[in-house]
C-alpha cells in the first residue's frame, strides 16, 4: 500500500513539475492573460480549467493505451515522444520573438458568463492541442503506469499556470525568463528520452 502511494505521488509530482516548467513561459500564460483583459477572471479560469481537463484525460488515455504494448516498444515510443518534446522546446527557446505585450485598456464589451467561459474553453483547447504538456502527460503515463496521478499532476500544473496568469500575469511575465525555462524543460524532456532509449535497448 505504501509502495503504491509513493509511486502515485512520484508520478503526480513529476507530471506537475515538468508540465509547470513547460507551460509557465508558454502560450498558456499569455493566452490566459489576454483573456482576462476581456472577460471576468472567474469565467476565464473556469473555461481554461475545463479545457485542460479534457486535454490531460485524452493524453493520459493515450499513454495508458501505449502501456499495453511490450515493455521495449513502450520505452521506444516514450523516448520518441520526449525527444519530439525536447526538440520543440529547445527550438522555441532559440527563436527570437517580438515582445508579446497585453494592453488591458482594450477590453471588449461585457458578455455573459456562459459566453466568457465557452470562449476561454475554446481558445485554450485549440492552443493546447498537440502541445508539449500533452506529450509529457502521455509519455509520463506510459512510463509510470499511473494515468490518474499523472493526469491530475498535469492538470494541477496547468491550472496553477492559468491562476498565475489571472491574478499575477502582468507582474510575473515581466520577471520570468521564458527562454531559460524552455531550455530547462527541454533538457528535462531530453533526459527522459535518453532514459527511455536506454530502457528500450536494454
Amino acid at each position: 500500500m505504501c509502495h503504491e502511494l509513493s509511486a502515485e505521488f512520484l508520478a503526480f509530482a513529476t507530471a506537475f513539475a515538468l508540465v509547470f516548467a513547460v507551460e509557465l513561459p508558454d502560450k498558456t500564460l499569455v493566452a490566459t492573460l489576454v483573456l482576462t483583459t476581456r472577460y471576468p477572471a472567474r469565467a476565464v479560469l473556469l473555461g481554461v480549467s475545463a479545457a485542460f481537463a479534457v486535454h490531460v484525460v485524452v493524453a493520459a488515455l493515450f499513454g495508458q493505451a501505449l502501456s499495453l504494448l511490450p515493455a521495449n516498444v513502450v520505452a521506444a515510443v516514450v523516448a520518441a515522444i520526449f525527444a519530439i518534446g525536447a526538440y520543440l522546446l529547445l527550438r522555441e527557446s532559440f527563436v527570437k520573438r517580438e515582445d508579446e505585450s497585453v494592453d488591458a485598456s482594450r477590453a471588449g464589451p461585457r458578455v455573459s458568463m456562459l459566453r466568457a467561459v465557452t470562449t476561454s474553453f475554446g481558445v485554450l483547447f485549440a492552443a493546447e492541442l498537440g502541445d508539449a504538456s500533452q506529450l509529457a502527460t502521455a509519455g509520463l503515463t506510459a512510463r509510470f503506469g499511473e494515468p490518474v496521478a499523472v493526469a491530475l499532476g498535469a492538470w494541477c500544473a496547468l491550472v496553477a499556470v492559468a491562476t498565475i496568469a489571472v491574478f499575477l500575469g502582468r507582474k510575473i511575465s515581466a520577471r520570468i525568463r521564458p527562454k531559460l525555462l524552455q531550455r530547462v524543460a527541454g533538457c528535462a524532456f531530453a533526459a527522459f528520452a535518453v532514459l527511455a532509449t536506454v530502457q528500450a535497448v536494454s
